[in-house]
């Protein structure tokens, strides 16, 4: 049996391969995603002060860094049973929309794009942000790396820092806005909705109006047929700060939802010996292997789940494009993950117009961004919807809220199964009878593609037992005396 290796995986955050086995006909036989870097957050966080948490736990990613701690924040106010003000609530909204809007038009541009305006049988030296620029202008590359700078610069002035952010504290937000500081946010978000429209018209004119690029988007070689789950708000919409979460089977039927510690009933992760990425399943359904279908276990998040699980979106612009993505597809949910992609990019409109409503409400300006703590709880989670996909963060502490226990479940360990189901699926699709070349293995790379892995912090568990771990014991002669393993 022949292998092919694609490694390392390119235009991801991380590191990871993928290894394809080709049987005696030279046609597919298997492919795994494999993760292979390893982190230790979970453990090294048991020690600290609960009100560290959001600022260490910033720094598992340079790129998802406003998430994690937006999570481990609304954790902490659970620590100490407490609901954050009403002004507190908008301001770590708005920091958490204009962080919505960097990423996802990053990922859009330097990841995703490149595939489509660039061309996937390209080079490789030239499917890459460069090669976009070159592509579509350097005047155009130049505005809208301008407008994406404005959301960085409503992150700075919420969270306090470019990158790491440190204005969390339980039940508020360190830094309030004033009225000058009102009216810039204001001005920046109509420059953000100027970048979704910007964005969207890209899409519509590379992608969707090209026929070649359609029958990608819409057949059958990019569809996984999994469940689905997300935040919906009281209204059924997309909820990204908070709400209630939501699953789908694959026929769009609800079969459950929960809030808060409620995750525990219904997600299980199953650790598997060939990566070190754990494999998360629904627990009530039983793990079914990694298998797509009706009956199967495994669920995607992210925005093409979010739309799945919801009844729309609670901005006007945005929605408007949600009614066009099922329009075109014809239906839901959607099971053609190069609707992730669209999917993104109506998101980015919707974190704009949302940006926009927030400045423009007269309660963001208020000095009352704290409320007072409770008593020390020892337990809380916090749950959002980061832009790849819905973020568990719960912690146990002492009486004195202290860290005693972690427990982190990212987007892309949510994915983890869809996107193996994705891999094999293109794989056995564009490679036959032996035939590869740089193309074919970069279609079998456009898979992973639309779910914007970030490994770096979806590798992070360090438990004893439950990570594989393979150990051989050699003698002088180097011959090997024992095999010793924990799975």
């Amino acid at each position: 049996m022949k292998k092919i290796e694609i490694n390392p995986m390119t235009r991801l955050e991380g590191h990871g391969k993928i290894a394809i086995f080709l049987d005696d006909n030279g046609n597919v036989d298997e492919a795994f995603f494999q993760v292979v870097e390893f982190r230790g957050f979970e453990k090294f966080l048991v020690g600290l002060p609960i009100e560290e948490v959001p600022r260490t736990v910033s720094t598992i990613c340079g790129v998802c860094r406003g998430v994690h701690f937006t999570a481990a924040m609304k954790a902490s106010d659970g620590v100490y049973g407490v609901q954050p003000t009403s002004t507190a609530r908008k301001l770590r909204e708005l920091f958490f929309n204009a962080h919505y809007v960097e990423d996802h038009a990053v990922i859009l541009y330097a990841l995703g794009f490149p595939d489509f305006v660039v061309g996937p049988g390209a080079p490789a030296a030239q499917r890459n942000v460069i090669g976009l620029i070159n592509a579509v202008g350097a005047d155009l590359g130049r505005e809208v790396l301008k407008k994406r700078s404005y959301a960085v610069k409503i992150f700075e002035m919420l969270g306090g820092k470019p990158n790491h952010p440190v204005a969390a504290i339980p039940g508020g937000w360190s830094k309030t806005l004033n009225e000058v500081e009102r009216e810039q946010i204001e001005a920046w978000s109509h420059e953000l909705i100027d970048l979704s429209k910007l964005t969207l018209k890209i899409f519509s004119d590379v992608v969707l109006s090209n026929p070649g690029y359609m029958e990608l988007v819409t057949g059958d070689m990019y569809r996984v047929s999994v469940n689905y789950m997300g935040t919906t708000d009281q209204n059924g919409n997309v909820a990204l700060y908070d709400g209630v979460q939501k699953v789908v089977d694959v026929n769009g039927n609800e079969i459950a939802s929960f809030t808060g510690m409620g995750y525990i009933d219904h997600i299980a992760e199953r650790v598997l010996p060939w990566t070190y990425l754990k494999m998360p399943y629904q627990k009530k359904i039983g793990w079914k292997g990694i298998v797509d279908g009706e009956g199967t276990s495994l669920y995607s998040v992210g925005p093409l789940a979010r739309m799945n699980v919801s009844k729309g979106m609670s901005t006007p612009l945005a929605n408007e494009e949600y009614q066009k993505f099922f329009a075109t597809f014809g239906g839901r949910p959607v099971h053609n993950i190069m609707g992730y992609h669209w999917a993104r990019a109506i998101e980015l409109l919707h974190c704009a117009e949302r940006c926009l409503e927030l400045a423009q409400d007269p309660e963001i300006t208020g000095d009352d961004a704290r409320a007072p703590l409770g008593p020390v709880t020892g337990e809380g989670v916090g749950i959002i919807e980061a832009p790849r996909g819905t973020l568990i963060h719960h912690y146990n502490t002492d009486d004195k809220g202290i860290v005693t226990d972690a427990n982190i479940v990212v987007a892309t360990t949510h994915n983890k199964g869809p996107i193996n189901l994705a891999v094999r699926k293109a794989a056995k699709h564009f490679i036959k009878n032996g035939n590869v070349d740089e193309a074919i293995l970069n279609h079998v790379e456009m898979a992973y593609r639309p779910y914007d892995l970030c490994l770096g912090c979806a590798t992070h568990a360090i438990r004893p037992g439950s990570s594989p771990v393979e150990v051989k014991v050699y003698n002088q002669s180097k011959e090997l005396l024992q095999t010793l393993r924990n799975f």
